[in-house]
């Protein structure tokens, strides 16, 4: 599967953006969905993820609250609406995809095989 992400960019504090990833292929409800971010001279870390029928989601306590994952099986797109943004909210983030995961390890980035190539948020304060 392909992944490409979309609707980063520069916003206030306080604000909105919402970021589609829109993958490749005709399987995508067979994969989980998840979401990383990476700001400079940190590790990537786990955003928020979403399993195969979108009846669960998974968020990082930094975002809970204040992030929504979704996703549309027959657009073959997942979603991260991100409101109340803080200027530590500021990153590149990745979507990424992996049919096989360990739901125990949907937190960990080196259980996803496929990921886009990231779309840069950033957040004025």
């Amino acid at each position: 599967v392909q992944l490409q992400a979309s609707g980063g960019g520069l916003v206030q504090a306080g604000g909105s953006l919402r970021l589609s990833c829109a993958a490749s292929g005709r399987t995508f409800s067979s994969y989980v969905m998840g979401w990383f971010r990476q700001a400079p001279r940190k590790e990537r870390e786990f955003v928020a993820a979403i399993i195969r029928s979108g009846g669960s989601t998974y968020y990082a306590d930094s975002v809970k609250g204040r992030f929504t994952i979704s996703r549309d099986n027959a657009k073959n797109t997942v979603y991260l609406q991100m409101n109340s943004l803080k200027p530590e909210d500021t990153a590149v983030y990745y979507c990424a995809a992996d049919r096989s995961l360990i739901m125990s390890m949907i937190r960990w980035p080196t259980q996803y095989d496929y990921w886009g190539q990231g779309t840069q948020v950033t957040v004025s304060s």
